[in-house]
């Protein structure tokens, strides 16, 4: 799949795209690509669908805007409005995987005109919280949660890029189903928990390779990290206060579109006490909520740890759109 780019009138993006027919939208999430959705840009052309897989801004080929306050959701949406008008298309279906499920729930809120189906993976819908993002994650002398380590400029970044090879390796095997069950005290190692303010992210996770990774794919996300780095996607995380100050216009509005939830049976996130009811409360958030789907023995990277059930939904679930 050859990569394009194209100028839109927020970034010039990058993308992958194959097939023709009705259009499906595919955003990644962190620390990924376009490249993330590969399996699925083959399956849906095959299928009939023209399938289109954009870097997200901050990543792989597409524009890096140096201001962290150019990385919150409402621009995120703002470049997959752009790139539909760029591509002469009316509307398309938005899938997501991780902050690219926050991006299409968001886009499915805002605009449901150019959206006619949300397919958000990992990271459920949920109402605005009483208090910003950054009051409420936990934080002790000795650790504090990953978003919170995000946040200031320049910290991450420099941990995350000494050895981007061994960074990637360590964040997708240790969010993926191959680490282990992740059931409470079973010491399953997790990259999106508490950070330790002495050692970093990175210390206590296997340096291995994921089952479903080849060094072909690991080569293939290397060379795009080594060009951007990281900071990119750690601006999404330093605009989560922003975002929430933001989402206060759209408080109360539904998601009115047809959906679907799919998540991995060891997700970091569906590890966090509290996140199965936050799953089970969405139907009234989304009332065309088709269903929502735990993948037995996957993680956090669902596409590309279960290519053949997440093509298979998809194929379905476009097809009755």
């Amino acid at each position: 799949m050859q990569a394009q780019t194209i100028q839109t009138r927020t970034i010039r993006m990058g993308f992958i795209e194959r097939g023709n027919g009705p259009a499906v939208l595919l955003c990644h999430g962190f620390p990924e690509t376009s490249h993330a959705w590969r399996h699925q840009v083959a399956a849906l052309a095959e299928a009939g669908f023209r399938a289109i897989a954009p870097d997200m801004r901050g990543y792989g080929l597409s524009e890096c805007p140096p201001s962290v306050d150019e990385y919150s959701v409402f621009h995120s949406v703002g470049d997959m409005i752009a790139l539909l008008d760029a591509l002469d298309l009316s509307t398309a279906i938005l899938v997501g995987n991780d902050w690219g499920a926050t991006v299409a729930w968001q886009a499915a809120q805002m605009r449901p005109d150019r959206f006619c189906g949300v397919v958000a993976m990992s990271v459920p819908m949920m109402g605005q919280a009483p208090v910003p993002p950054t009051r409420i994650f936990p934080r002790t002398d000795e650790a504090e949660l990953y978003t919170l380590y995000f946040q200031e400029p320049d910290v991450a970044e420099a941990e995350l890029e000494r050895d981007i090879g061994q960074t990637l390796r360590k964040i997708l095997f240790a969010a993926s189903g191959d680490a282990g069950a992740r059931q409470a005290g079973d010491q399953t190692p997790n990259p999106f928990g508490m950070v330790s303010r002495r050692h970093g992210l990175l210390a206590p996770l296997p340096d291995s390779m994921p089952d479903w990774l080849t060094a072909a794919d690991l080569d293939t996300y290397i060379s795009a990290f080594a060009t951007t780095g990281f900071r990119g996607g750690l601006n999404y995380y330093r605009n989560l206060d922003r975002n929430w100050q933001l989402q206060a216009a759209f408080a109360g509005v539904k998601v009115e579109i047809p959906a679907l939830f799919m998540v991995g049976e060891r997700d970091t996130g569906l590890a966090i006490p509290g996140m199965r009811e936050i799953v089970d409360a969405m139907p009234p958030l989304v009332p065309q909520l088709k269903e929502s789907i735990i993948v037995p023995g996957s993680g956090h990277w669902l596409p590309q740890e279960r290519p053949d059930v997440v093509n298979e939904v998809l194929i379905r679930f476009a097809r009755n759109v």
